[in-house]
């Protein structure tokens, strides 16, 4: 029995090296490349994204639910809560100028940018390189305002971070003042 077996392992070896030897001296198997399969990695990139949102999402639910904050939640997924209501400021619109101060943190608290170290910040409502998130929630926004606003990272410095104090994939908590509303006559 144990000559039988033997002798099924070695014919079996010998069938794989002449299958090997085929395969091996073959033109035509050699020059195959593999084929890119462009949908399967479009996919795979989509299912990537989504798990990131999902985290970032968990994570400012967190926030939120930890620090018991009312925010409001926008259809682009940014979060705002105005702690400090003004009473007769004017609403902010694209094209306006603003001023405000600021301190950018992560969610865990870490403190990233402030107007106290780095001066008010001036911009053009949609028209200037500031943060998209930004941006969009100022426009919740009106002169006086104090709120929180939290960004989800694809809104604040995205994959990458910014390279100095923000991670890559981080979503940030931005603590605002509107100090001015600036209105730009569209007329000139």
């Amino acid at each position: 029995m144990l000559m039988k077996y033997s002798i099924s392992i070695y014919s079996n070896l010998f069938y794989f090296f002449i299958l090997v030897l085929i395969i091996g001296c073959n033109p035509e198997l050699k020059n195959e490349k593999p084929v890119f399969n462009q949908e399967k990695v479009k996919q795979q990139f989509i299912k990537a994204n989504q798990q990131v949102v999902v985290k970032e999402t968990d994570e400012m639910d967190y926030y939120q639910k930890s620090h018991q904050m009312q925010f409001i939640k926008t259809s682009s997924g940014i979060r705002y809560y105005v702690y400090k209501q003004s009473i007769k400021g004017d609403s902010i619109k694209d094209g306006n100028i603003i001023k405000m101060n600021y301190t950018v943190s992560l969610l865990d608290g870490t403190e990233c940018y402030s107007s106290k170290i780095d001066g008010i910040k001036e911009f053009k409502v949609g028209m200037e390189n500031i943060e998209d998130g930004l941006q969009k929630a100022v426009l919740f926004l009106k002169s006086g305002d104090k709120a929180l606003i939290l960004i989800p990272s694809h809104l604040a410095h995205g994959l990458m971070g910014d390279s100095k104090k923000i991670p890559p994939q981080s979503p940030i908590l931005y603590d605002v003042e509107i100090l001015s509303v600036k209105h730009i006559d569209e007329k000139k």
